[in-house]
């Protein structure tokens, strides 16, 4: 989108293109299926492998620069978020006002929204655009059920999590459900990335989205989407992830460890110029229509690894559903595509015939990670993916996938209630439970949160909020 009220629409074809998403496919579905069933049998192997053999010894290059957290992973990895500023406790649930998530979000400076509340935030006027650099938002600190964003409806019914000319973000363990219909669906996503750096979304959920559940538009660069669920987007544009629209230049963006999950297309779209380092890595992908993953090439042609990933069919996919699709509508140059590794079950088609010209040999880019095999991932996903705890969507959501059941839905659900919860004693106010800084060295007593009491190299808030999320994780019912 290219405001959050006045959006361009995903399915406008890019300058000099001949156009892409949804529209393309009405378009050049027959032609393309038909030279799909020419050269390529329909039925697809059951839990066959493509590609080279070699991507998971290849040695990974991680980011430069200090973790954003323990764990952080991809181009996004050295986000600086809200680290060494104030930590802001978020109080209420209501949509804006001192203790509220807005208010949170729109101070200045580096800061940490920490949750001294868990349930539903449904913002009744426009949401809130992260505008302000240095920010952390961490939902793992909520008690209960956690933190659930929703819009409210009709003419204020935008994105509820939109991320704009800005850097250093950082967003994990908090969902967006988009229970409600808004007045323009371009601008409904439930997670947008736009004109911005240094971002990461980890531990997030997405439903409901009448638009893309995430989306990054313009000029990105430095971006991780990880470990998060993106599941039920709505049709007629029911799309996972578009991880560029309209780009003003090359890109890094890491797509690694998430699920997608009934979405008719874009599972994900990748669409960068040449120069760009993308890499799409052990994610699951489950129940696409048309289309799973599609690679076009209208900004001159993508540089991408699509690697240790499992295309599964479900309820939706049938015959034709093309697994890995190159594009060449509008098309401004050929594509380089490392495939490896990946994982396909069902009846499909597992890669275009297309897909073939554009196939290079070696990664265009060195892997930021160390892929784990396709089945490995997989594993992972079911295990660790989304929003923690997890609510009854997700883990709804992740049981169809186990058992192959559940179909693309046509409207929104209803948000489930959201335990209350108390929240953890932190008598200095510094976002860390007071017995967890007494058996860790910190003093409950006085706000210390950027100090380092054990010497470790990280600081007391980094390493408390990181063991939140792995505890939440551990605790998770699969």
């Amino acid at each position: 989108m290219t405001d959050a009220t006045h959006p361009r629409h995903d399915d406008d074809p890019p300058p000099g293109a001949g156009g892409k998403g949804s529209g393309v496919a009405s378009r050049i579905g027959a032609a393309l299926r038909a030279a799909v069933s020419l050269l390529l049998p329909a039925a697809i192997v059951i839990a066959g492998c493509s590609g080279a053999t070699n991507a998971s010894q290849s040695a990974p290059q991680p980011v430069k620069g200090q973790p954003a957290f323990p764990g952080a992973v991809g181009y996004g990895a050295a986000s600086k978020g809200g680290r060494g500023g104030q930590v802001i406790a978020v109080t209420t649930l209501a949509d804006s006002g001192p203790g509220s998530l807005r208010a949170c979000i729109d101070a200045q400076g580096p800061r940490i929204c920490v949750f001294r509340v868990a349930g539903l935030i449904r913002y009744t006027s426009k949401p809130p655009i992260i505008r302000n650099p240095y920010l952390t938002i961490a939902g793992q600190t909520a008690p209960g059920g956690g933190i659930t964003l929703a819009h409210a409806g009709g003419p204020m019914g935008f994105t509820p999590l939109a991320i704009k000319n800005t850097h250093d973000i950082v967003v994990r363990h908090i969902r967006v459900r988009n229970d409600r219909i808004g007045g323009f669906r371009g601008a409904e996503d439930s997670f947008t990335i736009e004109n911005s750096r240094q971002v990461i979304l980890d531990h997030v959920s997405g439903s409901w989205a009448r638009d893309e559940l995430v989306n990054g538009y313009g000029d990105n660069d430095w971006i991780t989407v990880s470990n998060s669920i993106f599941a039920e987007g709505i049709p007629r544009h029911d799309k996972c992830a578009l991880l560029a629209s309209d780009p003003k230049g090359p890109q890094h963006f890491s797509f690694i460890g998430n699920l997608c999950a009934h979405n008719g297309d874009r599972n994900p779209d990748v669409n960068f110029p040449p120069g760009s380092c993308a890499e799409v890595i052990n994610n699951v992908f489950y129940n696409a229509q048309s289309e799973f993953a599609e690679i076009w090439e209208s900004y001159g042609g993508v540089p991408v690894s699509l690697i240790g990933n499992s295309f599964i069919a479900g309820k939706n996919t049938h015959a034709e559903t093309i697994g890995i699709t190159r594009n060449i509508v509008g098309s401004t140059g050929l594509a380089k595509v490392y495939v490896a590794e990946n994982r396909f079950e069902g009846d499909f088609v597992r890669t275009s015939p297309l897909l073939k010209e554009a196939e290079v040999a070696a990664p265009p880019c060195p892997s930021t990670v160390a892929p784990l095999p396709a089945a490995q991932a997989y594993d992972q996903v079911l295990r660790e993916a989304g929003a923690f705890p997890r609510d009854p969507f997700d883990r709804r959501t992740v049981s169809q996938l186990r058992e192959r059941q559940g179909r693309i839905v046509h409207q929104p659900g209803t948000i489930d209630p959201i335990p209350s919860g108390a929240p953890y004693p932190d008598a200095d106010g510094d976002g860390m439970d007071d017995g967890w800084e007494a058996r860790h060295g910190a003093n409950p007593h006085r706000a210390d949160a950027w100090e380092d009491a054990d010497g470790n190299g990280v600081a007391n808030l980094d390493q408390y909020l990181d063991s939140l999320s792995r505890a939440l994780i551990e605790r998770n019912d699969p």
